[in-house]
């Protein structure tokens, strides 16, 4: 079934082809569009598109989007959608002053959430993450990374990549898995950091291997969380099982882990509140991707990531939304984006460039997802009736999306 969209306002993230690599530095500021365009859409896939004044007879639906903007989906490249329950009473220790790191050596935050998940069964689980997935879909997102990270025992962490596979096979969105054991310390090994390692790398990634349940392997390298040197240990491991790196980094000190990172070809470095000028100078050397999270820094009152100096120096930053009960407990991507434009001083084209194509370039799937481009997916936003593409970051508190696409149907 032919589908085709006519008189769109601005027809958003037209790219011939998909680049080589992700968009960076100044580059970001420029998002190729179509004003008063055409769509047709075939199938699952995007078919072609251009100026209404070269539009084509059409034997499908058409569809008059008339006053609307078409985006592509966004790709929100790092999240824990896959956890047991909500954590707001950390949220009211916070408002009494205590931080972060205080709140997770009294034995809250990602312990707390390991306990939980414990005591969670499997499809539990996995019917919680599947109504997250429904509203994940709400704010326009299409494809989306999930970590695990709350088992932390070998059971447990299975138990959470297999529900990421569940997940893969029922939704429309196009799903990738980070295997995250390396999150936090489970207190029965707090006295024996390298036996929890071990069984990391000599029981959890086996298995993963032989069950093929994640894409990527990461570590938090973090004070109080793992150290440069473990963290090295872990992802070399998990590279020798096929696991691409992906790692948490630099939320609150400088401490080597972007030099471990780019040492390892890590896909991307993700946080990044805490950046130095020898780790920005570090990222100019690799093809590692700046992925920024800036709702949890606004949900822990903390400090933004520098977007404009990693923008000056030209670097690739995406951005991504980091849902999780603990530190930013909301999937939603304009969110992110206003936040972006808001607190990081990113332009409006910088943040969708960030949102969209190098979010699919930080999960790997740019040939398929993150653009207008023929042959991709028809994975695709509809606003409402907007003035301008400035007007979506504007607009924080509104929902200006109408409809959602994802592989050629309405979601």
């Amino acid at each position: 079934m032919k589908k085709l969209f006519i008189n769109i306002k601005t027809l958003v993230q037209t790219l011939e082809n998909t680049p080589n690599s992700p968009i960076k530095g100044q580059a970001m500021q420029q998002l190729a569009h179509i004003n008063h365009a055409w769509l047709l859409i075939e199938g699952d896939r995007i078919a072609d598109y251009g100026s209404m004044d070269t539009c084509p007879d059409c034997e499908g639906e058409i569809i008059d989007l008339a006053g609307k903007i078409v985006f592509p989906s966004w790709c929100d490249s790092h999240t824990h959608l896959v956890f047991a329950t909500s954590r707001e009473e950390e949220f009211v220790d916070r408002i009494n002053g205590l931080s972060y790191t205080e709140i997770a050596a009294k034995g809250g935050g990602i312990l707390n959430s390991a306990k939980k998940l414990g005591a969670m069964s499997e499809e539990d689980l996995f019917q919680h993450a599947l109504q997250r997935l429904e509203e994940v879909k709400k704010f326009g997102t299409g494809a989306i990374e999930i970590k695990s990270g709350y088992g932390l025992s070998v059971e447990g962490e299975l138990k959470m990549l297999r529900v990421i596979k569940r997940l893969k096979k029922v939704s429309h969105l196009l799903i990738k898995s980070t295997f995250l054991g390396a999150h936090a310390l489970p207190l029965k090994y707090k006295d024996n950091r390298g036996a929890y390692i071990q069984l990391i790398i000599e029981e959890m990634l086996p298995q993963i291997e032989s069950e093929d349940l994640a894409d990527y392997i990461d570590v938090f390298c973090e004070k109080g969380f793992f150290s440069p040197k473990e963290t090295d240990q872990i992802i070399q491991a998990g590279k020798d099982y096929g696991l691409k790196p992906k790692i948490h980094t630099n939320q609150f000190n400088c401490m080597g882990g972007i030099e471990v990172s780019v040492k390892n070809n890590a896909i991307s470095v993700d946080h990044l509140e805490i950046l130095n000028d020898e780790e920005i100078a570090c990222l100019q050397n690799s093809h590692t991707i700046c992925t920024l999270l800036p709702s949890a820094p606004f949900f822990l009152n903390d400090h933004y990531p520098p977007a404009r100096k990693i923008l000056d120096a030209n670097l690739p930053v995406a951005l991504a939304t980091d849902f999780n009960p603990g530190s930013s407990p909301s999937a939603n991507m304009p969110l992110a984006i206003a936040l972006a434009c808001i607190k990081m001083r990113m332009l409006p084209t910088e943040a969708i460039n960030a949102a969209t194509i190098n979010g699919a370039f930080a999960m790997e799937i740019a040939d398929q997802v993150g653009s207008i481009t023929k042959g991709k997916l028809a994975n695709l936003i509809i606003s409402k009736p907007m003035k301008s593409i400035a007007y979506l970051p504007y607009a924080f508190g509104s929902n200006m999306i109408e409809q959602l696409m994802l592989r050629g149907k309405w979601v």
